[in-house]
């Protein structure tokens, strides 16, 4: 059996990688909420690989401490072949089960790097990446490779999708929109059609998923064997089931978002709600936000108050059953704002 046979997702679905968002609390959050039926994987924040190959205590921390039924895959970025193989394997050595490639990053910082998208005019060079990649990690564990559908505009898609395929890639995810497009455009899957036809390896479509009806959409439209969730899942973790959560539901999955920040000693309860408030800015889930009260909630600085509003939110049911592995309360949180500011102080006077 080869790898391309053996994708270890457990459902069609999967969780896109996201900058700044998909760091390992959000991720376990939504795979605490969404069985393996439903959620079938997701992937770190890229993993930014400049000249030297990353040690291997920065690529743990990528992917988390917990495990899930689904397979979280590491996601390197660079543009590096030698250090880029060679931090894929030390990947594989600490058990990353699959190696996951960004081609699509269309961030300024990327694209001055030569990395991310902007390696998308030059089919060759995704090919030569991909290839050293494969080399270094063997056969055993699954390569993918993720692309937008062009750089200035999609008339490489399919050279594109060939180059990920002939470097020896086992699944193609494709962006339907271009780099200079960013995300200001609705996403064109007839794109995703034409990378499905020139493949024979699995295709993954991603954009212009709204709702869970999408994700379906998608695969019967274009043909994509698996399709991805991005921002959407910003606004909804659970699209991947499909179903309806309530106000507390809500309101808990951000409460033990923040704490789980804080639990891992990234943030302060002041950037741990910084945090939150960038996913309200999408939120729909459980009719906690809307239209009409969104502005109310980003406009709130006072991060009591805005734990406060969630706490009521909660409607008086106990939070701790679903945050077993942290032991910890709400009101425990600005506990540890406390303990941080005089582990601080602490730190300072030594």
């Amino acid at each position: 059996m080869t790898a391309r046979q053996k994708l270890p997702f457990t459902s069609p679905y999967l969780l896109a990688p996201m900058q700044g968002v998909t760091e390992p609390s959000f991720r376990e959050r939504v795979l605490e909420r969404n069985g393996p039926g439903a959620l079938g994987g997701t992937f770190t924040e890229f993993c930014r690989v400049v000249r030297t190959p990353l040690p291997r205590r920065v690529l743990s921390a990528h992917l988390g401490e917990k495990r899930f039924p689904q397979p979280v895959g590491l996601q390197l970025m660079g543009s590096d072949a030698q250090a880029m193989a060679q931090t894929a394997a030390r990947a594989v050595e600490i058990s990353a089960p699959l190696i996951d490639l960004n081609f699509g990053c269309p961030a300024k910082g990327a694209l001055r790097g030569c990395a991310g998208a902007a390696l998308l005019d030059e089919p060759a060079r995704v090919e030569e990446l991909v290839r050293a990649v494969r080399k270094a990690i063997g056969e055993e564990t699954p390569l993918s490779a993720k692309i937008r559908a062009g750089g200035e505009d999609d008339r490489n898609v399919e050279a594109l999708a060939r180059a990920v395929e002939g470097g020896g890639a086992d699944l193609l995810i494709v962006h339907a929109r271009t780099r200079r497009e960013g995300y200001s455009v609705a996403a064109d899957w007839r794109r995703l059609e034409r990378a499905v036809g020139a493949v024979s390896i699995p295709v993954c479509g991603n954009g212009g998923i709204h709702e869970y009806g999408d994700l379906e959409r998608l695969r019967r439209t274009t043909g994509c064997a698996l399709a991805m969730v991005g921002r959407a899942a910003l606004a909804d973790p659970w699209i991947f089931s499909g179903g309806g959560v309530s106000r507390g539901e809500a309101a808990r999955f951000l409460i033990d978002y923040a704490a789980g920040l804080m639990d891992r000693g990234a943030c302060t309860l002041e950037s741990a709600l910084r945090r939150v408030k960038q996913l309200l800015r999408y939120w729909t889930a459980g009719g906690l936000v809307t239209d009409d009260n969104r502005l109310s909630w980003l406009r709130e600085e006072n991060p009591e108050a805005l734990m406060a509003r969630l706490e009521r939110a909660l409607g008086g049911e106990e939070i701790g059953r679903n945050r077993a592995d942290s032991g910890e309360l709400l009101g425990d949180l600005t506990c540890r704002r406390g303990a941080q500011r005089e582990h601080g102080r602490s730190i300072h006077e030594r």
